[in-house]
């Protein structure tokens, strides 16, 4: 019938229309685009930056520091001091004193101190802090990075299926088509009831329909892609998808290893650990010895009247030496807060013991489920094909009479439900799958 020729040709175009695109983007270039562009990627990497900048501070601890002092002070009540005159003049009672003034109405001073530390054990253990504190971020940032690529994983495989089901419903729609002209030929030549023929035709409307939500919903899943991705060109969402990647099958077979280093949430548990490890070590550097090379020099003036250049008022002054300094008390409970520090690192430890057991259990769940869906997607599958081959013997059948145009209405109807529970299991299978990835910490082959 050249009727039932034209619209499956109608129907190749728009499948060729929604599949045709200017370029390709592959799961690997859509993952890296979301990191180049979302801001709070970008803000984590300051994150980053700002620690590594702390700790290039904490290192300028160990260089010379030098500070220059000036005061001039005008000083109207002088300093009054007792001297044990008798001591000095015999002509004295031995237990003579007397009262003396010292200084003058003016002074000034200019001091120049250097300090160079030479032994300062805080000073070690704050960079070690800060450089693991680096690596806690840069795990935060990876763990942030590795949700971003498991959520554009989800977006692409969801346009990966969606494809699938604009193909399915494109063929779905052709088939009920020429269901549906079948019948009408026989309704025209009053062998068919009417209400057969609209059992026909609402078969083929929701066929129709299907494909039609099914290219709306891709069009969604690209423009969701592209938010994902960082790039405001929504207008460009005609973009070609790569399926090769995915086969869960294949994956499931290769028994994938766990590897917990490559999760970074287990591996920021584990740096928090060793940070309050190390914190311990810094309370214990406080009552550490610390010793530095200090010097000075200065001048001061001393005049009576206001001068701050009088000549021969001046007088200099000079050391270098070594400051040794000893802590001994702090005001704090030194054992307690080493206790805290101490059930801190416990604490992450269990923490991470009971995360690396969740996702082996996450992994080994999804694993199953994987298989279970897997087996229920061959079911429907086959079933599937039997189902077409049943419409295509029972049309056959109406066309010689020898069958109703019932039982092709119910054939339609019901291989139209098990195509719906096909692409729902799928569905699920991808996620499953996707989990399985992310539990057994190798979502990075996504990538690489």
């Amino acid at each position: 019938m050249p009727v039932k020729v034209i619209f499956i040709f109608i129907i190749a175009s728009l499948l060729c229309s929604v599949s045709i695109s200017q370029n390709n983007v592959t799961l690997s270039q859509a993952i890296n685009s979301a990191w180049a562009n979302r801001k709070n990627i970008q803000a984590g990497k300051l994150d980053i930056a700002i620690r590594k900048l702390q700790t290039t501070a904490l290192l300028k601890k160990y260089w010379p520091q030098l500070s220059f002092e000036y005061n001039y002070l005008f000083n109207p009540i002088l300093q009054t001091s007792i001297l044990p005159i008798g001591i000095f003049n015999p002509s004295f009672p031995i237990d003579a004193t007397k009262a003396i003034q010292f200084g003058t109405k003016w002074s000034q001073s200019a001091d120049l101190i250097l300090m160079q530390p030479l032994i300062d054990q805080t000073v070690k253990a704050q960079l070690k802090e800060s450089a693991l504190q680096e690596k806690i971020t840069g795990a935060s940032q990876a763990q942030t990075e590795y949700e971003l690529a498991y959520t554009v994983a989800k977006a692409y495989l969801d346009i990966c299926l969606q494809e699938r089901q604009i193909q399915i419903a494109a063929a779905d729609t052709a088939r009920t088509w020429i269901s549906y002209l079948l019948l009408k030929e026989k309704f025209d030549t009053q062998r068919l009831l009417k209400s057969e023929l609209n059992k026909a035709k609402v078969n083929h409307n929701n066929t129709l329909q299907k494909l039609k939500d099914a290219i709306s919903q891709l069009v969604e899943d690209k423009v969701y892609l592209l938010f994902l991705m960082g790039r405001p060109d929504i207008e460009k969402a005609d973009f070609m998808v790569d399926t090769a990647f995915y086969k869960p099958g294949r994956d499931l077979r290769k028994a994938l290893l766990f590897q917990k280093d490559s999760i970074p949430e287990l591996q920021q548990l584990e740096l928090q650990g060793k940070l309050s490890g190390l914190q311990v070590q810094s309370e214990k550097a406080k009552y550490i010895p610390s010793l530095n090379l200090k010097g000075h020099l200065g001048a001061n003036q001393y005049s009576n009247n206001f001068n701050p250049v009088e000549p021969n008022s001046w007088f200099g002054s000079s050391y270098i030496g070594i400051d040794l300094k000893l802590p001994i008390l702090f005001g704090e409970d030194k054992q307690s807060k080493i206790q805290q520090l101490h059930q801190q690192e416990i604490q992450f430890s269990q923490q991470r013991e009971d995360k690396s057991a969740q996702y082996a259990k996450d992994a080994f769940t999804a694993n199953l489920k994987c298989e279970r869906v897997l087996e229920q997607i061959q079911t429907f599958q086959d079933n599937i094909e039997l189902q077409k081959e049943t419409i295509e013997i029972i049309r056959e059948r109406v066309s010689e009479g020898q069958e109703t145009a019932s039982a092709l209405n119910t054939q339609e109807a019901e291989l139209q439900s098990t195509e719906a529970q096909k692409a729902a299991a799928e569905q699920q299978l991808s996620l499953y799958w996707l989990d399985y990835l992310k539990a057994m910490g190798q979502l990075g082959i996504l990538w690489k």
